[in-house]
């Protein structure tokens, strides 16, 4: 599973499965620009990745900015939206900011994404977007209304957009992690934490290396009659047809 001559673009790259996926790509022969609106982190990933990667500044929330980065690449063959954002409380205590700050980022984040690089995509001849939904968005997650919500959006959007794109040989996929150890998932309370490591069928959480290797997969050639599909990374813990 070989990404040699190939070049990357991975959202949400200064950590989790973002940093975990920028690596993993670079490990199989990729040139990865890591994408972030944490300038330091995403420094640092790429400066620990090595000479196959450099990070470019990127709020996907800002389309101007999407398209910005995109006029500035000569190539791009894999693009990963891992940015996202989440915070557990109950839909009836979701202030509008809230809202707005959850479908912004989860959902609309990959839309602008998509759009900027589409483009280039379809120029290589040989495009892939990897779009990093949730397991909520398949079967919901109470405290996680709108957050499954716009997850929900983002499996749709794949599966729409690849029906649209496979004419110019570009496939797009969809990865669902359910609980993952990331810093984002340390936030949150202790006791849901432990509850959801019970619920899990292998009773542990994933790691983002683990998502990562999913990601891979779509994006290599090892996945090249596969495209519009949904592949939950979650031990068990969600079972859909």
């Amino acid at each position: 599973m070989r990404l040699d001559d190939k070049t990357a673009l991975v959202t949400g790259a200064a950590s989790g499965i973002g940093r975990a996926t920028a690596r993993a790509l670079a490990e199989i022969g990729a040139t990865v620009i890591l994408t972030d609106v944490d300038e330091a982190g995403g420094a640092a990933a790429a400066t620990e990745i090595g000479d196959a990667a450099r990070f470019v500044p990127l709020d996907v929330t800002d389309r101007g900015v999407c398209d910005a980065v995109a006029a500035d690449l000569d190539r791009l063959d894999v693009v990963v939206n891992a940015a996202g954002w989440d915070q557990i409380q109950p839909f009836v205590d979701n202030e509008p900011e809230y809202i707005d700050r959850i479908v912004e980022l989860n959902l609309k984040g990959p839309i602008n994404v998509c759009k900027a690089m589409l483009p280039l995509l379809i120029e290589s001849g040989s495009g892939r977007i990897v779009n990093v939904a949730s397991d909520a968005g398949r079967v919901g997650s109470t405290g996680e209304t709108v957050y499954a919500g716009a997850k929900g959006g983002v499996i749709a959007f794949t599966k729409s957009l690849a029906r649209e794109v496979t004419r110019y040989q570009v496939r797009v996929n969809c990865v669902c992690p359910g609980p993952t150890d990331t810093p984002l998932f340390a936030r949150q309370p202790e006791k849901m934490r432990q509850a959801l490591e019970r619920a899990i069928p292998m009773r542990r959480l994933g790691r983002p290396s683990e998502v990562a290797d999913a990601i891979a997969f779509f994006a290599s050639d090892r996945s090249s009659f596969v495209t519009g599909q949904v592949l939950s990374v979650s031990g068990g813990l969600t079972m859909v047809d």
